[in-house]
């Protein structure tokens, strides 16, 4: 019994000293993970978004869980960007980037997260894929892959990817232009 007692005490120090070097480590840590965090953010919306002068994640709205980046030069909005993402991937969750015009015509898709394929459904993330959807918008392109009779190009061997990517951008579009109004709120618009 008292062989337990003592191994039950030594296991009990071990794992406090371990909790407390992990709480000391994450917090240590916290300010470089935020600053990195953020660099990869913008990245993200440099990449998708016009020329701007203000600061995109700073001047963001969020509307029903999705946040959405608004890019501005001068005083008048240029480009809103936001994330969206389907996990109908053939290895999982894919998540984009999109940049739309406050109308809801794409500017640019970026793939900031994907585990698809190598070689085959990576293939989303190479700029003859993404480039299809820019001027795009729900008024002027049918939002499938063409194999399904949509206008976006699948790729051979890999259509599961390009029909996730693409209802992420559609679902995407239509909860902005439910919410355009309560994101927008008044601001000063560039065409």
């Amino acid at each position: 019994m008292k062989e337990i007692i003592r191994l039950v005490g030594v296991l009990t120090t071990v794992c406090v000293l371990a909790g407390l070097s992990l709480a000391y480590v994450n917090e240590k840590t916290k300010e470089p993970r935020a600053y990195q965090d953020r660099l990869k953010l913008l990245s993200s919306l440099n990449m998708v978004l016009p020329q701007h002068d203000n600061q995109p994640d700073k001047d963001s709205v969020t509307v029903d869980g999705t946040t959405y980046y608004i890019s501005k030069m001068g005083s008048g909005v240029n480009g809103i960007a936001f994330e969206a993402s389907s996990d109908k991937g053939y290895s999982g969750m894919i998540r984009v980037m999109v940049g739309i015009k406050s109308g809801g015509e794409i500017l640019s898709v970026g793939i900031i997260d994907q585990k698809e394929t190598p070689g085959l459904g990576s293939k989303i993330a190479e700029g003859w894929f993404t480039d299809q959807y820019k001027g795009k918008s729900l008024d002027n392109a049918q939002w499938k892959v063409k194999k399904d009779g949509g206008d976006f190009d699948q790729i051979s061997g890999a259509t599961i990817s390009p029909r996730a990517v693409t209802a992420a951008v559609k679902s995407g579009l239509e909860a902005y232009l439910k919410n355009k109004e309560q994101i927008l709120g008044g601001s000063n618009v560039v065409q």
